[in-house]
């Protein structure tokens, strides 16, 4: 019988998962390349990911994605969420949802192309400047606090699109007697960050319970990016209004 497979929505990301899927996997969808809204450094990329789960059988599912992002020389950013195929998929995942946020009005606003619709609020706390829980990836950043079972490893300095990325590489043991399954847990995360985009350009982590996700930013560009993507498309209507968009 052929496995069913179910669209779950996770942390502003559409997932791709086997119906009968594992209950903690999800959990991996916290793991991102979050885009600073930071201004006078424009660029446009495209992440690759890559994600593996791990099911309640031990049996692992490989799935991937591609989006695209972008920040504009005002600090507006652009986020595609996009559907996790399986990796033998050679067509481009659907776009499902996209994300705007500019940081001079504090608006934040999703597209939603399925149906043609968008909603916008005003966030009350912006985004940081600097990525989430990061702050040790970058060479001037502070280290996390360190325990007898993490481990912080730095990667040095290496070239990624044409950019100088600083590496850390944080590894958690979990002894045998906590971990549940009576054997030692080793969680990988990895992080490659460019001061100079002040952005991640790859992120790992790895946890042999629940599986591994890999993001990697290609084709980046350092140039301002079409105003378009900034704008609402025509035809596109507000959630819940039922009337076309003001232009």
């Amino acid at each position: 019988m052929h496995a069913r497979f179910a669209l779950i929505a996770v942390s502003g990301l559409v997932l791709l998962a086997i119906a009968t899927g594992a209950p903690c996997a999800w959990a991996q969808a916290g793991v991102d390349i979050f885009v600073t809204p930071i201004p006078n450094l424009p660029f446009t990329g495209v992440i690759n990911v890559e994600r593996s789960f791990v099911q309640r059988d031990g049996s692992i599912v490989n799935v991937k994605t591609i989006r695209d992002i972008g920040r504009d020389g005002r600090g507006r950013i652009y986020n595609e969420s996009r559907m996790l195929v399986p990796v033998a998929n050679t067509k481009t995942p659907q776009l499902m949802q996209i994300h705007r946020y500019d940081p001079q009005t504090r608006i934040s606003t999703i597209l939603n192309p399925q149906d043609r619709t968008f909603s916008t609020r005003t966030v009350s706390h912006p985004p940081s400047t600097v990525p989430p829980a990061l702050l040790y990836a970058a060479p001037m950043g502070n280290s996390l606090p360190q325990s007898e079972f993490t481990k912080e490893e730095d990667l040095g300095i290496h070239d990624m699109e044409g950019l100088p990325v600083h590496g850390v590489r944080e590894t958690q043991t979990i002894p045998a007697e906590n971990g549940g399954t009576g054997k030692e847990i080793v969680i990988t995360d990895e992080y490659w960050y460019s001061d100079d985009l002040r952005i991640n350009l790859i992120v790992k982590h790895s946890d042999p319970r629940t599986g591994s996700v890999t993001m990697t930013a290609t084709q980046v560009i350092r140039t301002e990016p079409d105003s378009a993507r900034f704008e609402i498309p025509d035809g596109y209507k507000p959630t819940g209004t039922g009337r076309e968009t003001d232009k």
